[in-house]
């Protein structure tokens, strides 16, 4: 499905369409080779029209010779399946808390609905998606997550089977990469005695990014980037920066996790971490292959 309709361009004059097409080109020349890890969640999965976008952009990365990793999230659909079984979803400082019977259904959803919804967008799209959980190649190992409490460090919080990532072993990414394919993993880890963890699919794509050298980490949200008290857009944040908005409460809820994970990237040595808005098509490409840049950029320093 193209979410773009012919002719919709047309009004565009040829050497504006030309100047944008060139534009690409040092990006392009510059990225070449290159892995980027894109985080895939909020109204981009959900919207049709944008689903498409999501998945053009993909692969077009792949064919200029950009190797993109995908990891998603699934929480509205978990939500609406939980709601379904008459269960309610319950969330500690950003985390899902993850009874047995609710790691059941993150399973069902992730690795089995949203994953292979996701390959299907992509493939239908000209590309060769590969699903993976991080139970595939042993790729993400990991134990119980033991949540310190934010205002109290004394208190943990029993959250269930989070999984906190003790390794993670990118064999398998690279194998596919290497060999023309696109891998989408779901953020379910492992543990020493088999069980499963769900893990926080920002946490998962941040580290995944480190241990790949990733040029760039890009995490599609619902929002335009990280805003500040006026609900303005704020361009860039430093370690300082985001220390003062978590503890002020500017930065809250799910966007705890998300800001962490972006910021252990750039600090170990991930080049650039943006936050842009999954609710614009193709604002990927935008951010990747032109000047414009889009959303939140998280600096290390």
């Amino acid at each position: 499905m193209n979410s773009t309709p012919p002719g919709a361009t047309a009004h565009i004059p040829s050497r504006d369409r030309a100047h944008i097409l060139a534009q690409a080109l040092p990006y392009i020349r510059q990225y070449q080779g290159k892995t980027m890890v894109i985080k895939y969640g909020g109204n981009a999965m959900t919207d049709p029209e944008l689903q498409a976008a999501f998945a053009q952009d993909v692969v077009l990365l792949k064919l200029v010779g950009i190797k993109p990793v995908v990891v998603h999230g699934g929480g509205p659909q978990i939500e609406g399946l939980l709601k379904r079984l008459g269960k309610q979803g319950q969330f500690i400082q950003g985390m899902r808390v993850t009874d047995a019977e609710t790691m059941q259904v993150v399973q069902w959803v992730l690795a089995g609905q949203v994953q292979q919804e996701i390959v299907g967008l992509i493939n239908r799209a000209g590309g060769k998606a590969v699903g993976l959980t991080g139970r595939d190649g042993a790729m993400i190992r990991a134990r119980k997550l033991r949540l310190v409490d934010q205002a109290d460090p004394s208190l943990e919080h029993d959250v269930g089977q989070v999984g906190d990532i003790v390794e993670i072993d990118p064999s398998i990414i690279r194998a596919l990469q290497d060999d023309q394919f696109i891998p989408v993993v779901s953020p379910i880890g492992f543990g020493e005695h088999n069980e499963s963890y769900n893990i926080n699919a920002d946490v998962v794509a941040a580290k995944l990014a480190t241990v790949l050298q990733a040029q760039k980490l890009l995490m599609l949200t619902n929002i335009p980037g990280v805003l500040d008290k006026q609900g303005q857009l704020l361009p860039a944040l430093s370690m300082q920066q985001i220390d003062e908005l978590v503890s002020d409460g500017t930065i809250s809820g799910g966007m705890i996790p998300k800001i962490a994970g972006a910021l252990d990237a750039a600090r170990s040595g991930v080049q650039a971490v943006h936050i842009i808005d999954g609710r614009v098509a193709h604002a990927m490409l935008l951010d990747i292959l032109s000047d414009q840049a889009c959303g939140t950029m998280i600096r290390s320093h």
